[in-house]
């Protein structure tokens, strides 16, 4: 029984839309997005308010913005892979 549900689900997964992966790459987009704004403003906001702490910051900073921007790139390779299967 468990076997024909993974097959119909692999089979239904197998038929997505295109155009509808391209959306949802769009919304999977906007969370990157936002968290590096988030990231920058925060390392901005704290030089200003402590300039000697700003190595420190910009090393963290980098450190969180390429985690961020890995969830953008997972989210094309998924884009790929669902208009392409």
């Amino acid at each position: 029984m468990s076997n024909i549900v993974l097959a119909q689900a692999a089979d239904a997964a197998s038929n997505i839309n295109p155009g509808l992966a391209a959306i949802g790459y769009g919304l999977g987009a906007i969370g990157p997005g936002i968290g590096v704004g988030l990231i920058w403003a925060a390392v901005i906001n704290g030089t200003a308010r402590q300039p000697e702490a700003q190595g420190k910051l910009m090393g963290i900073a980098w450190t969180t913005f390429v985690l961020t921007e890995v969830l953008a790139l997972i989210g094309l390779v998924i884009y790929f892979i669902a208009s392409n299967a």
